[in-house]
């Protein structure tokens, strides 16, 4: 489903007269305001983004071998020692293809902040948004673009820098 059909899905769930509010009313719950707050947008932001962390993360764990877990198991580590020596380590390429899918889009969206949070709340993208559209401020625009673009590079820079030992990499 499109991006911003799911960010209008869930301003009719979170709204006063929306379907959340309205199951809750058949208990006798007073309608809470959930729409245009910040735990909409956090919410609307994860419901987005989630999946592009969980495939990477579920695509390495399933070419995990099996019998690293029956070799951990058999050499008397349990569950927590072998997900924090066994598990952990081998999915760490998954977690950081992960962040590198989700990071670049989360820090410039406008879109979710915008809908969910009605405006009142800032983020990068917004702000870059209000400044080309709104002030006509190209040149603070651009600047803010730039910053964001080297941030960017730089946190791409590093996930790859750790991420040298492994076959492929990600950038």
């Amino acid at each position: 489903m499109n991006f911003l059909a799911r960010t209008y899905a869930w301003m009719s769930l979170l709204e006063t007269n929306g379907i959340i509010n309205t199951f809750l009313g058949f208990f006798g719950i007073e309608p809470l305001s959930m729409l245009y707050t910040s735990g909409a947008v956090v919410l609307g932001m994860v419901y987005n983004y989630l999946p592009f962390m969980v495939f990477p993360i579920f695509t390495v764990l399933r070419k995990l071998d099996p019998s690293l877990l029956e070799a951990a198991e058999d050499l008397g580590a349990n569950p927590l020692k072998t997900f924090m020596k066994v598990i952990f380590p081998l999915s760490l390429p998954g977690v950081l293809s992960g962040i590198t899918m989700v990071f670049m889009p989360a820090v410039t969206t406008f879109v979710i902040s915008q809908l969910l949070g009605g405006g009142q709340f800032t983020l990068i993208g917004n702000l870059i948004q209000q400044q080309y559209l709104r002030n006509y401020d190209w040149g603070f625009g651009s600047s803010l673009s730039i910053i964001l673009m080297i941030i960017i590079l730089l946190s791409m820079g590093l996930i790859s820098r750790s991420n040298t030992n492994e076959e492929g990499g990600i950038l």
